[in-house]
């Protein structure tokens, strides 16, 4: 399947959003009759940090080279894989417990060729995309962590 064909790695679409991410829209979207596995992932903001009680996160970007980032990560599992579908957004601004902080969604034909490609695409964003976390505690102290 050509990038071409990919949906939402548009030049118009955003990658990383100040809005709260709208998981049951991402899997509606990478549905596809071809598919026989879909794989969302969301990595949610947990209540802890190495035993610490986490308040909430406050996520900061350089957008306009993270965008870029995701969409070439993307393009690069849809070429690897053969995806069907793939798409990410990665949440900026203050995220409470519990919310969603970013989701990975992928298709394939088959569900090992679609988890495969959607844990690339977590880790690539993860360690290697411009996007910035700081841990407010309960105790009233913040902590900045790495890109992962």
């Amino acid at each position: 399947m050509s990038t071409s064909s990919l949906r939402l790695a548009e030049d118009k679409f955003e990658f990383i959003t100040y809005e709260p991410i709208d998981i049951t829209k991402m899997i509606h979207t990478a549905q596809h009759p071809g598919a026989g596995g879909v794989v969302l992932f969301c990595g949610n903001v947990r209540n802890n940090q190495a035993g610490r009680p986490v308040k909430y996160l406050v996520y900061e970007s350089y957008s306009p080279l993270a965008d870029k980032m995701i969409k070439d990560i993307i393009q690069t599992a849809v070429q690897n894989w053969d995806l069907l579908y793939a798409s990410s957004i990665h949440r900026i601004g203050k995220i409470h417990i519990s919310d969603c902080a970013v989701a990975v969604v992928t298709a394939h034909t088959h569900r090992k060729e679609a988890y495969a490609a959607n844990q690339y695409i977590i880790d690539r964003i993860k360690h290697e995309v411009p996007v910035w976390k700081c841990e407010f505690f309960e105790d009233g102290t913040h902590e900045w962590g790495q890109n992962c």
